[in-house]
């Protein structure tokens, strides 16, 4: 058989999904499993999105413009406008979810080789995608004692050399549910402006905002127009992972115009996804007034639950719907292995995504896990109770 490419052995695994067989082994055992280990919501997609689609009438399901749908990008527009976030609709390629948007900015803006510094933890495919490109990752660690904040500028001024090309953030951050303050944003706008670095910055949570407090854009800073991307999605805005409609946003013209020509090599988004998407721009205020009021319930509940469990340790997230814990345990990969294979309480368990994977320094995270409590207050009671009894009984418990 010939070699497969380095890429190939090289590209990391999904922590999220690699214990799939592990669940489904479990499930043809009988066994009932509260999947807190993805944030894939239970909440109802709008209507207007499905409507869209189900009187849709396309004789013919074409190719869309490559940038996608002219309608669509304008009608954009006046979304991120009622952020503050002012851009035309030539500004934004519609890509294939917003995995898609990421690989393309990266593939845009950086050469095999460059280096792009990222706070940890940060999404485990950051990693997948920055491999598939042949960039760098450098991180930055923040830690959990102080609920995941943005490392000291200096963190970042140290491990910046002449291969450094850009900084990428998610916020509100996935996987800590951590949002940013303006005065840490405003210090990642002077630290790009001095280095000229690239921006990349992943706000797909952006309705997701609790406890009054703001959510900033990238694309409200000043001076740095060309540096930033703005990389979203509609699968957690409107509960539409399926769908597989994202974006890629930026005003640097002379970028967008590189992207353009990866867009045109993958031909063009979907053309229900887009339809489906552009509808929903239309879903009423109160339906993410009652989705935002459900998240932080849920939210309260699951991180007051944890914090009472002893042992465990969970920060109060302000954003998007998952939050790390640190638990008990000798090592998060065994534990959430064992919770699938060896474990059951009244027939259920409880399936969580070890937060190694979540870090690119080895050895970090190994007694984090990821929690996404996008299942209902019901649900995640019987969880909880899962991985109360589950701590106690862990061989590798280490409290």
């Amino acid at each position: 058989m010939p070699h497969l490419s380095e890429k190939a052995s090289a590209m990391p695994a999904s922590p999220i999904r690699k214990l799939v067989p592990f669940a489904e082994t479990a499930k043809k055992k009988g066994r009932k499993i509260y999947h807190l280990n993805i944030g894939q919501p239970d909440i109802e997609t709008p209507t207007s999105f499905r409507s869209a689609i189900q009187k849709a009438d396309m004789k013919i399901v074409e190719y869309s413009h490559s940038a996608g749908n002219e309608s669509y990008r304008r009608k954009l527009c006046g979304y991120y406008a009622s952020y503050g976030i002012n851009i035309d609709y030539s500004d934004i390629i519609i890509t294939c979810g917003g995995s898609e948007a990421i690989e393309m900015a990266m593939l845009t803006c950086f050469n095999p080789g460059d280096e792009i510094i990222i706070p940890e933890p940060f999404y485990a495919n950051y990693n997948g995608f920055s491999r598939a490109a042949d960039v760098t990752v450098v991180p930055v660690r923040s830690y959990i004692e102080n609920g995941f904040a943005l490392p000291a500028i200096e963190d970042f001024e140290k491990v910046i050399t002449p291969k450094t090309k850009g900084i990428m953030i998610c916020n509100p951050g996935n996987p800590t549910g951590y949002l940013y303050t303006k005065e840490e944003i405003l210090a990642l706008r002077d630290l790009v402006k001095k280095h000229d670095l690239f921006l990349l910055s992943d706000e797909v949570y952006r309705e997701f905002c609790y406890d009054g407090k703001s959510y900033v854009s990238v694309m409200h800073l000043d001076g740095i127009d060309e540096n930033v991307i703005l990389l979203d999605s509609i699968s957690k805005r409107y509960s539409a992972c399926g769908a597989r409609i994202g974006a890629m946003i930026s005003r640097n013209k002379e970028l967008m115009a590189a992207a353009m020509k990866f867009a045109q090599a993958r031909l063009s988004p979907p053309s229900y996804g887009q339809l489906g998407a552009e509808a929903a721009l239309d879903t009423p205020a109160e339906y993410f007034i009652e989705v935002k009021a459900e998240y932080v319930s849920r939210r309260n509940f699951l991180v007051d639950s944890l914090n009472k469990m002893e042992g465990v340790f969970c920060p109060l997230p302000s954003g998007a719907f998952y939050c790390i814990a640190k638990l008990p345990i000798d090592d998060a990969d065994k534990f959430c292995q064992w919770l699938l294979e060896s474990f059951e309480h009244n027939n259920q368990t409880v399936m969580l995504a070890p937060a190694t994977g979540f870090y690119s320094t080895p050895g970090a995270g190994k007694n984090e896990v990821r929690l996404a409590y996008v299942l209902n207050k019901s649900d995640l009671k019987n969880a909880m109770e899962c991985l109360e009894m589950a701590l106690q009984s862990y061989p590798g418990r280490t409290l």
